[in-house]
């Protein structure tokens, strides 16, 4: 599976583009904003966009999705339904942070834990991993040793949970027991900043020690 970052909106979020190198199809991944951009680098790449798939309902993360789920004619693939409350609130959000309008929505396929998705001829495993959010989910491509944990996990740092049900106890179980018995080899991309691997995090992270 390959892979471009695309950073987007004030806060530097993390939208990424994956795609099946075979079969040039393709995913976007927490298209926070600035849906322009994005479409310009998915033409430069030349690639299908067959899915829109969404870690969690921060608006930071999911504010272009609607629209790019309408331009490309693709279904929205997640977060848990445990996150529609802040999807339903994007407006709200918008309005706070000073960012673009963007409509509330639902997604055409929530995901649970153990979910299976196919993007091209490479699979994504679907965890539920609370604690950022109630409903924040994480995809793994085993066959690349690459995840993409959305704000749960940071180089150097882990996600807040001092936003609206966002909870400690449950963000600590999720990196720890969700995500550390995946292997200190997988390399991941988070919501913000750069990328490392579960095993320099696991060893060297402050927050985790």
């Amino acid at each position: 599976m390959q892979y471009r970052i695309i950073p987007v909106t004030s806060f530097a979020e993390n939208c990424t583009i994956i795609w099946c190198e075979k079969t040039k199809k393709a995913a976007i991944v927490d298209p926070g904003g600035e849906s322009a951009q994005i479409k310009k680098l998915i033409s430069q790449l030349d690639v299908m966009i067959e899915k829109i798939l969404l870690t969690h309902g921060h608006l930071d993360h999911v504010g272009a999705a609607s629209e790019l789920a309408q331009y490309y004619n693709v279904a929205i693939y997640g977060p848990n339904e445990q996150d529609q409350f802040l999807l339903d609130n994007l407006p709200l959000q918008a309005a706070q942070f000073g960012l673009p309008f963007a409509s509330a929505f639902t997604p055409d396929h929530w995901l649970k834990d153990g979910d299976v998705l196919a993007i091209g001829e490479q699979v994504l495993h679907v965890i539920h991993c609370p604690g950022h959010t109630p409903g924040h989910v994480v995809f793994v491509n085993q066959t690349t040793k690459l995840a993409l944990v959305g704000d749960v996990l940071f180089k150097g740092s882990i996600g807040r949970t001092d936003f609206p049900r966002g909870n400690y106890q449950d963000l600590m179980h999720s990196i720890k027991q969700k995500l550390w018995p995946l292997g200190d080899d997988i390399q991941f991309i988070s919501g913000h900043g750069p990328m490392s691997t579960l095993g320099d995090e696991r060893r060297t992270n402050p927050f985790l020690r």
